[in-house]
């Protein structure tokens, strides 16, 4: 849970929602083909489930009510890698900040894979 304390009181914002959000704005960038799972547990999940999670490979943590966010993620080959990273920072850091009102402090993108697009010519 993510604490937020004003004057009128605690808001309490889960993790889960934190997950589903940044996952949303980070598959509709251009150029990722995919997250990739960070921990067993979602790996678990993608294999039982036989499909991907939107908050696969996303983690969120929280320190002085700022936020710190971590993606994992495959990005289609042949593409400006840099750019597509600054493209997810800028997203992610907009949509959060702009429906939680809450100060995204840094968002690390790691690139573990790309994955080639199928040609079937």
């Amino acid at each position: 849970m993510i604490r937020v304390e004003n004057h009128l009181g605690v808001i309490e914002i889960s993790h889960d929602y934190f997950s589903k959000l940044i996952g949303h704005a980070v598959s509709e960038c251009f150029g990722v083909s995919g997250m990739v799972a960070t921990s067993p547990s979602q790996e678990i999940n993608s294999f039982v489930f036989r499909r991907d999670s939107i908050d696969k490979g996303v983690r969120v943590r929280s320190s002085g009510g700022k936020l710190y966010i971590d993606l994992h993620i495959a990005v289609s080959y042949g593409l400006n890698i840099a750019e597509i990273v600054k493209s997810i920072i800028n997203k992610v850091r907009y949509v959060v900040e702009d429906t939680t009102n809450l100060q995204v402090e840094k968002v690390n993108v790691y690139v573990d894979t790309m994955k080639v697009a199928n040609s079937d010519a």
